[in-house]
């Protein structure tokens, strides 16, 4: 039997963002009924590119040897907090985020380049289109979200993206454990 893991490639946050979105949970918290939202612990949120799912441990070498490739055609930029949103629409949340601004042209441009790299190697392509963000929490109770004002502009802390990494996802009832399998580092990075 091959042996498989969970993972997923995705950007890192500073502490300087988590921060900022653990204060913005607390404050949406406090406004809706115990219980209605799953909050994500701010240590476990990132910016998610791709989620792969099982994947053999022998296709990780090629994976990591991609996401090398890729990070060196690509230089780093910056990105910052923009708003509040909802997936799917405002009438019916079913997950609350925190959406990203700032240079989202080189966000989309390594996201194009990661899904033709990921399709070389036997991935399709995902049928939605990419919108850059960082998930709050999960919606229980949809109607006891109603109140929430979706337009709200959080602190435009900045993200500097720096690198890209391979995350494995091991599901236990407390929660996802997340562990770094391999970071490509973007290609002005002088940092080891």
């Amino acid at each position: 039997m091959v042996e498989k893991i969970r993972v997923f490639i995705a950007i890192e946050l500073p502490d300087a963002v988590k921060t900022t979105l653990a204060q913005t949970g607390k404050k949406l918290a406090q406004q809706l009924p115990a219980g209605s939202v799953r909050w994500v612990k701010p240590e476990r949120i990132h910016l998610t590119l791709r989620f792969l799912g099982d994947t053999a441990v022998t296709q990780l070498p090629a994976i990591t040897t991609q996401l090398d490739e890729l990070a060196a055609q690509h230089t780093p930029f910056n990105l910052h907090l923009d708003k509040l949103g909802c997936f799917p629409n405002r009438k019916r949340p079913r997950v609350i985020w925190a959406g990203m601004a700032g240079n989202t042209n080189a966000l989309l441009a390594l996201k194009q380049d990661l899904d033709k790299r990921l399709a070389s190697l036997g991935w399709e392509e995902e049928g939605r289109p990419f919108q850059a963000h960082l998930t709050l929490g999960r919606v229980k109770n949809s109607r006891a979200v109603s109140q929430v004002k979706w337009g709200v502009e959080l602190e435009k802390v900045v993200l500097g993206v720096t690198a890209v990494h391979l995350i494995e996802s091991q599901l236990q009832r407390s929660g996802p454990i997340y562990t770094i399998r391999h970071t490509s580092h973007l290609q002005l990075n002088t940092e080891n």
